[in-house]
């Protein structure tokens, strides 16, 4: 009489059930497939923390002799709210602009995605930025907190202000449709930073070129931070002031392609001014890519960027160097 097996004998023997040689190729076949897509995902992951820096030269016939050689590096977007409490990120991007030895460093808006609470705790990374002319900046459409939705305008107004004092624990002097002179070896010029202003979507319009320019009417060279380049085409160009303004805002959709002389990016069809440098009636834009990320937390062929631009006495020209 044979013994019967038990549950656990019986559970011990079962197999899973056979592949067919043609289903495990064709299984195989797709792990190959997907692969190259899987190992370019992980890189746009990878790809939001590797930053690197845009050189220029720029000559300008009105700028003082005093300010030949001035270094300044442009920064904008951060968003810190997408780091979360990740800071060596943004400690190896300060490293990285420190290493350029700016004069001036200066940052064209959006600090946080929506609260001012994405700025604390960050004073400590922020102090090691070093620009012995200055750090200055001007708030982005995420900075006035339009996207959030509030028990009450009071708290609203409430977040705002603890962010416009935040960016002063940061180390930054806020220009909100101000200007102030810079002064180098008797010289002077002016920088403006206006509010922001932009036209696509709900964006604020809050920017004043009058009264960014109030202060530096004498100045014989000016430059403009304004977040929105929009604003340039907008207004800025006929307002006929400034020599040279910096944007950002675009994060040139932190999708796209830029080899040789190929640039594509979705952004080039909500924005005119997307990425890089623009001259228009002898006065030059610069748009910059961002140094932080949002929405999607990755970056495909537009890496986070950190922009040198040095300003020469001369002809008037623009070298990537």
């Amino acid at each position: 009489m044979k013994a019967k097996k038990n549950k656990k004998q019986v559970e011990k023997v079962r197999h899973y059930p056979r592949i067919s040689r043609e289903k495990f190729l064709s299984q195989i076949g797709i792990i190959m497939a997907t692969a190259p897509f899987v190992t370019r995902m992980l890189g746009a992951f990878k790809g939001r923390y590797a930053f690197y820096t845009r050189n220029f030269e720029l000559s300008f016939p009105n700028l003082p002799e005093a300010f030949d050689g001035i270094k300044i590096c442009h920064i904008s977007d951060l968003h810190l709210g997408s780091f979360g409490s990740n800071r060596e990120p943004v400690d190896e991007a300060f490293s990285l602009i420190n290493e350029q030895n700016p004069d001036l460093i200066l940052f064209t808006g959006d600090m946080v995605n929506n609260f001012a609470a994405e700025m604390q705790g960050w004073e400590s990374v922020f102090t090691q930025l070093k620009a012995p002319m200055g750090k200055f900046a001007v708030l982005g459409n995420h900075d006035y907190g339009n996207y959030s939705r509030w028990l009450s305008p009071e708290e609203k107004e409430e977040n705002f202000v603890n962010l416009i004092r935040n960016y002063s624990k940061l180390g930054f002097t806020l220009l909100r449709n101000q200007s102030v002179i810079l002064s180098r070896n008797g010289a002077t010029i002016g920088l403006g930073g206006s509010e922001n202003w932009g036209k696509v979507g709900s964006v604020p319009q809050f920017g004043d070129l009058e009264k960014t320019a109030d202060d530096i009417k004498n100045a014989p060279f000016r430059i403009l931070m304004s977040h929105d380049p929009d604003h340039w085409d907008e207004q800025v160009l006929k307002h006929d002031f400034f020599d040279l303004t910096l944007s950002g805002h675009t994060h040139g959709m932190q999708f796209g392609i830029e080899k040789g002389n190929v640039r594509w990016s979705p952004a080039q069809y909500f924005q005119k001014r997307w990425a890089g440098m623009y001259s228009q009636n002898d006065r030059f834009l610069y748009v910059n890519r961002g140094l932080g990320y949002h929405g999607i937390p990755a970056r495909v062929g537009m890496p986070p960027e950190i922009t040198v631009i040095e300003l020469k006495k001369g002809h008037l020209s623009s070298v990537f160097v």
